[in-house]
């Protein structure tokens, strides 16, 4: 089930917790008293008269009520599975001194319930839940979105779809994976390895490095893709399809090889590849490097026995072609010496493009001749010099381009043409300063490229904004329609489907009007492909969707109602209980025993503690050590250790336990364990802090955030620690609502970060979270 699918509205409950013992009924009631004022005035709340009532609210989506001791300062599994706040004003109690016993409906010593009165509107407002979007069509889950824990060295990074044979190939960090387009429906298989629990049937290569591009020879059968170490390998796509109930994904399922591979670039990463119309193979690489190889040499590389693989794999890598050699005149360079992200087929006019971050090259794929090089802007350097020179600069070049005594004996013609290049590249330098400005990087940057059905060029922007060209290089048109990075474009027929850094995937006509558009995942889409009556998307996290080529349109609402009436059918309810507790440890450190008696009592039938301590450490020099061990990227204490350890051996980590994740603040500290048979299901653990004291810049007060995927469903734990007494009320209220708005996940701290680099993007705070 979908993080964004959930099918109840989430609870308008909060719970409020007390760091006070109630040892005494004296002190119970003296706690009552203070803290029922300060609630009423600080958070404008009523209270209730029995927590059973509570208990029986037909609102709550899960409800796992047990009975503790009140100074456990838990919240019940359920009781909000979005937010789990704890705020603190002062001082508070460092040992728990004995339980205080309380009947099932709150009895002596018991703390009164409060319904907070707040929220509701803006971003606060809660994410409705259902079990189908309804602001997107109903979408075909290929592989869900996995754990990013289970993602080390297995992220997907390019997507490729065979029309012919029906198959879906995806480039990963470990090799390629294959989906056979008639097997998705067949629903995932039992034993699959952790993170493709729910993937549908898939068959893989044999490990191999990093594939970074691919292409399809759907003529030849082959598939070919460009690795990290420099190699380009092929694969048969018959070969690829795995026998029936054979491809499942699991440890022990069989594995094809690659039919040829190569050295195709020595120390560098194949970047960008493509086929020609003539069958050659052209790849792009670091600082302009590109390569052509001909189809005959492979042709005959691929007809040899296996038992031949090393003469074959030679053949080929000395039959290479580098087309800078076609575009050099004398020892002047007219192609940029950036790295070639992005190739591009024309077989309709049988050219090649190829691209960097600024600059477009077009190419003869017949002859190999560079027929233009230009930039986003449409103007021409097809002679531009490289290095690039600044205009403080033109006059040392020109004295290095004057002509030397050997020059002139080479003639007028070598002359004047790099005359002509140091012209057109000083051109080429002034046009850009005077559009951008003086040593000021610009921004905006290719990011992809697409040919549509009537043979225009789209090429995508990080600034959100997409360029048509015509088969010539002629710039046509420019539009926006989106502030987000075009991060990938597909065409078929009369629409165009583009997908952008936010999440969102868009359909225009081939003019570039909009259709229709949707959120398909919750981070960028970076890649797309068409095959049988869908388009599937490949977000950052690894998963894969496929939407209905004919979305937007009318069987979109019919299938959405079909499949809502049918929820029961592919959805499943799991419920778990939490305790959530919060101390105000004012510096000190608690006994074995006061630890045993608020969590290990309490934890035996919970499958999630989350503890939330203030007032870890203080004092001025603590609280700048740690700001400074911030700015650099460090957060934790001994002191803060102590504590994670100590609650550790209390609920017997390691063995009943084990801990998913922890951030510190300064004196602030959150940490969460998961009980062993729930870890599996928990992932993509993130963790941030804010800091509200002192120009909230210092850690003494502001709040520390886990936010952790459990059985698919999102939840965030806040521990906040504000100002104290009735005058701070305005404070603690902007301070809340200071951490609710810039609280940020997007890097891992700590236990929390896995092994992965993989960028993280912030949800955008709205009435409903994608996946």
């Amino acid at each position: 089930m979908e993080p964004d699918d959930e099918r109840g509205r989430a609870p308008q409950r909060k719970g409020i917790s007390y760091s006070q013992p109630l040892a005494r009924d004296a002190v119970a009631q003296a706690a009552y008293a203070r803290h029922a004022a300060l609630s009423s005035h600080s958070l404008d709340d009523d209270p209730i008269a029995s927590a059973s009532a509570h208990r029986h609210d037909p609102a709550r989506s899960v409800s796992c009520p047990h009975q503790l001791p009140p100074h456990h300062h838990h919240s019940r599994g359920g009781e909000s599975m979005y937010l789990h706040a704890a705020s603190f004003g002062g001082g508070g109690a460092v040992t728990l001194e004995r339980a205080v016993a309380t009947s099932e409906h709150g009895g002596r010593g018991a703390l009164p319930e409060f319904v907070g009165a707040g929220g509701g509107e803006g971003i606060f407002r809660v994410p409705l839940r259902a079990a189908m979007h309804p602001g997107r069509p109903p979408a075909l889950e290929v592989r869900p979105h996995p754990p990013r824990e289970t993602q080390v060295c297995s992220f997907l990074r390019t997507l490729a779809c065979e029309p012919q044979l029906r198959q879906l190939w995806a480039g990963a960090e470990s090799g390629v994976r294959v989906w056979g387009l008639d097997e998705l429906f067949a629903g995932s298989v039992v034993g699959a390895r952790r993170g493709d629990e729910e993937t549908a049937p898939f068959t893989e290569s044999v490990p191999a490095p990093p594939a970074l591009c691919v292409a399809v020879d759907s003529a030849n059968k082959l598939v070919w893709t460009g690795h990290k170490d420099g190699r380009i390998r092929s694969w048969r796509m018959d070969l690829a399809t795995a026998p029936a109930g054979a491809a499942d994904g699991g440890e022990n399922a069989p594995m094809f090889k690659e039919a040829l591979s190569w050295q195709a670039h020595s120390r560098t990463p194949v970047l960008s590849m493509v086929v020609t119309s003539y069958g050659e193979i052209w790849s792009g690489t670091e600082a302009g490097v590109i390569k052509a190889w001909p189809w005959d040499v492979i042709a005959k590389s691929l007809s040899l026995t296996p038992e031949e693989k090393y003469m074959a794999s030679c053949l080929v890598e000395n039959a290479y072609i580098d087309l800078r050699n076609y575009v050099t005149v004398g020892n002047m360079f007219s192609l940029p010496t950036t790295d070639v992200k992005h190739m591009l087929a024309d077989h309709c006019r049988a050219k090649v493009w190829s691209l960097t971050s600024m600059t477009f090259a077009l190419w003869d794929a017949r002859t190999r001749e560079l027929l233009k090089v230009f930039g986003m802007d449409g103007q021409v350097e097809s002679a531009r010099l490289e290095p690039l020179v600044m205009p403080e600069q033109f006059i040392e070049e020109e004295i290095k381009v004057k002509p030397t005594k050997k020059e002139k004996n080479q003639g007028s013609i070598t002359f004047l043409q790099k005359s002509w290049n140091a012209l057109i590249g000083a051109g080429g330098a002034v046009r850009r300063v005077a559009t951008k400005g003086t040593f000021v990087e610009d921004n905006r940057r290719t990011e992809t490229v697409a040919q549509a059905m009537d043979g225009a060029i789209w090429s995508g922007c990080t600034d959100g904004s997409i360029i048509m060209w015509d088969g010539n290089g002629n710039w046509l048109k420019e539009f926006s329609y989106h502030n987000s990075s075009v991060q990938c474009i597909k065409a078929l027929g009369e629409k165009v489907w583009v997908g952008y850094a936010s999440g969102a995937v868009q359909v225009m006509d081939v003019e570039g009007n909009p259709l229709g558009g949707w959120t398909g995942h919750s981070c960028p889409v970076i890649q797309m492909a068409i095959g049988g009556s869908y388009i599937f998307t490949l977000a950052h996290h690894g998963g894969i969707r496929g939407w209905p080529l004919t979305s937007p349109g009318p069987l979109d609402d019919i299938l959405r109602t079909e499949l809502a009436k049918r929820e029961l059918s592919y959805t499943r309810v799991e419920n778990i209980k939490m305790l959530v507790g919060t101390w105000n440890v004012a510096q000190e450190k608690a006994s074995p025993e006061s630890l045993w008696s608020w969590l290990g009592t309490a934890s035996s039938d919970v499958g999630l503690v989350v503890v939330g301590l203030q007032e870890v450490e203080m004092g001025a020099g603590v609280l700048a050590m740690a700001a400074a061990k911030e700015s650099v990227g460090l957060e934790g204490s001994a002191n803060g250790q102590w504590w994670i350890d100590n609650i550790g051996k209390t609920l017997d980590e390691g063995i009943s336990f084990h801990r998913v994740g922890s951030r510190q603040l300064a004196g602030l500290l959150i940490a969460a364990w998961a009980r062993t048979d729930l870890k599996p299901h928990i992932g993509d653990v993130d963790a941030a802090a804010v800091p509200c004291g002192f120009g909230r810049a210092i850690g003494n007060k502001g709040g520390v955030g886990l936010k952790m995927r459990v059985y698919d469903r999102r939840i965030c734990f806040v521990n906040n620690h504000f100002a104290a007494h009735l005058e701070n009320v305005a404070r603690r209220n902007a301070d809340f609502d200071h951490i609710y708005r810039t609280m940020n996940f997007n890097k891992p701290h700590g236990s929390a970060a896995s092994d992965t680099s993989v960028q993280l993007h912030k949800a955008v705070n709205g009435q409903w979270e994608s996946a």
